[in-house]
């Protein structure tokens, strides 16, 4: 399973990602602004630390190892995008106040 080291990989770079328009968590809220994107990139980087120990742990369970493939990514990858609106939304509220 060579998904579970790249999937970590990919939340490694992820922590470390500045905001751009190629690269990363690339939602509406996080391009917006930059401390959005550092908050999402964060908690996504995260996430997709423990996906790719997730997709290692499919190498026990040989008969749902696409389950462990498939669910944490999923997970990780909604969770972040909700995650942005929500701290898009908490940051414009913090500004205009």
């Amino acid at each position: 399973m060579i998904l579970g080291p790249v999937f970590f990989y990919l939340g490694v770079l992820c922590e470390k990602s500045k905001p751009n328009w190629f690269i990363g968590i690339r939602t509406p809220w996080t391009l917006s602004n930059e401390r959005v994107w550092e908050k999402t990139h964060r908690v996504g980087g995260k996430l997709f630390k423990i996906a790719g120990v997730l997709t290692l742990l499919g190498i026990f369970f040989k008969k749902w190892s696409f389950l462990f493939v498939v669910l944490p990514v999923l997970a990780a990858v909604l969770f972040a995008v909700v995650y942005s609106y929500v701290a898009y939304q908490k940051e414009t509220k913090k500004a205009t106040t």
